[in-house]
């Protein structure tokens, strides 16, 4: 049985939880829904369901790509035929750092959502996540233009991510775990920044998804601090932002 035909099966093996079919890279998929009677299983099949479909299924942005606007208003140039082959190079390694960062967004989002009882909680994460599927789309989408590829470790990735959320949600709690998404929004939007000044200047797609991403970056660590968020411990803090910086230099990479 294939990886797709699997994840299928995950969601006919479930008679409680609501599914709905969702488009993927070939046939389709089942797509399992949060529903108010899912037990504690139903939760973790649907943490196994956004694994498979964050690392093995095409992913489908429910927003336009913000490069769609740029293509509108230069209707004969193709955005992309103006880059040398260095500058697609450079942005092809800084578009996979920020892909492998919205594969690690979804991940710490879905195993949050398992880790909390809190149904206001799991509906805002699940918000979020829905947005950071933009992200793992558009950014996707760029990495292909550019002839470039996504990173081979990502579910190396998402594991860790995932198991780093699911402590934090589960032995933190609530605030703790929200103090968390504050932080590492926080850290991805200043990460965001840099590559902004550091994508080439005639890459204008790379540049209207990272600066639309920011803006969303920012906006989720604000949820997260009106939902009642924990600041971090300063020793975490620096923690993070040393896992982020060996993630981020090999993802350039690899």
């Amino acid at each position: 049985m294939g990886t797709l035909g699997f994840m299928g099966w995950l969601g006919l093996r479930h008679a409680g939880a609501s599914m709905a079919w969702m488009p993927a890279a070939q046939g389709r998929v089942f797509k399992i829904r949060d529903n108010p009677g899912m037990s504690k299983t139903d939760h973790f099949i649907g943490a196994l369901d956004d694994a498979l479909r964050t690392l093995f299924a095409k992913p489908h942005a429910s927003r336009p790509s913000p490069q769609a606007r740029l293509r509108r208003e230069s209707e004969s140039v193709h955005i992309t035929d103006t880059l040398s082959a260095q500058d697609k190079a450079l942005s092809a390694s800084l578009m996979r750092v920020n892909h492998v960062g919205e594969v690690c967004a979804q991940a710490l989002y879905s195993s949050q959502r398992l880790a909390t009882s809190d149904p206001r909680l799991q509906r805002q994460f699940k918000h979020a996540s829905q947005e950071e599927t933009d992200h793992l789309a558009w950014t996707q989408e760029r990495i292909e233009e550019l002839g470039g590829h996504t990173s081979y470790l990502n579910p190396l990735w998402y594991a860790g991510a995932f198991a780093l959320g699911y402590a934090m949600g589960k032995f933190g709690k609530d605030p703790m775990s929200l103090g968390f998404v504050v932080e590492t929004e926080v850290q991805v939007e200043r990460h965001l920044a840099s590559h902004l000044s550091r994508l080439p200047a005639k890459d204008w797609a790379s540049q209207a998804i990272v600066a639309q991403m920011q803006k969303d970056e920012i906006q989720h660590a604000q949820d997260a601090q009106k939902a009642g968020a924990q600041e971090l411990p300063q020793a975490l803090k620096t923690l993070m932002g040393l896992s982020a910086k060996v993630m981020t230099t090999v993802a350039h990479r690899i």
